[in-house]
């Protein structure tokens, strides 16, 4: 699934954007099936960190995330094909400063070259991490209160009921 960000869609967005097309993409080929897409995404500054592309790439996010708080933005969606709902989580992430060494050693492990903003909070990357604020599996990629919540929602539609799930986090219940 392209994961472009939409043209013209702001930094916070996004995430679900992406989510519902892959949740799409992945119902067109499973009809009938509940399928769940979810796309994370690091912003620092107002700016998108994507998956970086090439280690010097890896090299750049990370020495521009050194010693600075940045947001982590994960968007989740489920689909039976028909309905679609979806919700984002928001954390942020502070790390200390990360000398050229350490940013060459960690980009030399090859964790950060598949991950937004060039790193994994469960891995390497945790010793830089100096303070967070919100959830763990949301900085991770997928926040479970959320899905579960979502999935909750998505059955109770099914089966016809009225009530709705509360997703994880003021304002962020599921939405179609």
């Amino acid at each position: 699934v392209d994961e472009t960000p939409p043209a013209g869609a702001a930094a916070d967005e996004v995430p679900l954007l992406l989510a519902r097309r892959k949740a799409l993409a992945c119902a067109a080929r499973a009809p009938g099936r509940v399928v769940l897409g979810a796309d994370t995404v690091v912003i620092l500054g107002g700016e998108i960190l994507n998956k970086p592309g090439t280690a010097p790439e890896a090299r750049r996010m990370l020495a521009a995330l050194s010693g600075r708080t940045h947001r982590v933005v994960t968007g989740v969606a489920v689909t039976d094909g028909t309905t679609v709902l979806g919700g984002a989580d928001v954390a942020e992430v502070e790390f200390g400063p990360w000398s050229a060494a350490e940013i060459d050693a960690y980009v030399a492990t090859g964790e950060p070259l598949d991950k937004a903003g060039a790193y994994a909070i469960q891995g390497g990357a945790a010793r830089f991490v100096v303070r967070r604020t919100g959830r763990l599996d949301t900085v991770v990629g997928l926040p479970v209160p959320m899905v579960v919540a979502l999935v909750r929602a998505l059955a109770d539609l099914r089966a016809g009921a009225a009530g709705t799930a509360e997703a994880a986090g003021p304002g962020r219940g599921p939405r179609r």
